[in-house]
């Protein structure tokens, strides 16, 4: 799979545990890797595990996916997910948060669960002076981008999870500096009226890395957690 070891505020009592990617990651493998991972966490066999990886670039289709949203067949491979949401794009560039939490010790709340997680890009955004915002009827994560004179609303984190007997998986697509062309052959979460941005997009020109730490402090302060690479 590929995986790095990269040890973030570890401790013999870490509950959850980090792994990166260093290559990326075939869809159809994450998937099957995280259902793998997901039964042994019901089992109470395995630790909690939160995934950092990329993507070639392809489409993703969720449970709420309208065919005509797709506006291109040919672009890029097309894969259906069991994730909730409508279609989205992954590729290089783009951090995709894999989110393998027990819930079943986190309140069994899934409402409260997503606004966890919109809380904690939220933060993680925040940590680079980017004010990200969620919106009522529109899932994911918002800033607002001067445009014509006027600020307009562009997404650059998608949210779609999957519960399975209380453990969750999929989970966030963060936009680092993906080509942003690439969303054309879609309607991104099936939202016309709003466009994709990127921490690039935005003028903030950072290294996959950096994102990454941040998001294990602000996901460490958010969730109270530590993490623990697999030795």
């Amino acid at each position: 799979m590929n995986m790095k070891q990269n040890i973030l505020g570890a401790n013999e009592q870490s509950q959850v545990e980090w792994l990166i990617s260093d290559r990326p990651v075939p869809y159809e493998r994450a998937v099957s890797f995280m259902q793998e991972r997901v039964e042994s966490i019901v089992k109470g066999e395995e630790s909690e595990l939160i995934w950092l990886v990329e993507h070639p670039p392809l489409y993703s289709a969720g449970t709420s996916a309208k065919e005509e949203d797709l506006l291109s067949k040919n672009k890029f491979p097309i894969y259906k997910s069991g994730r909730g949401g409508q279609y989205t794009y992954h590729g290089p560039g783009q951090r995709v948060i894999y989110v393998m939490l027990d819930l079943r010790k986190r309140g069994r709340d899934i409402r409260a669960f997503v606004k966890q997680l919109e809380a904690w890009i939220i933060d993680t955004l925040a940590s680079f002076n980017i004010a990200g915002e969620t919106r009522d009827g529109r899932i994911g994560i918002w800033v607002k981008q001067p445009e014509n004179g006027e600020n307009s609303e562009r997404k650059i984190a998608a949210i779609g999870v999957r519960i399975s007997r209380w453990v969750s998986y999929h989970g966030i697509s963060l936009n680092i500096s993906p080509d942003l062309s690439h969303y054309d052959g879609i309607v991104p979460c099936g939202i016309n009226d709003y466009g994709i941005t990127s921490f690039e997009d935005l003028g903030h020109l950072v290294s996959m890395s950096e994102v990454d730490m941040v998001l294990s402090k602000t996901f460490n302060d958010r969730f109270c957690a530590t993490f623990q690479a697999r030795k």
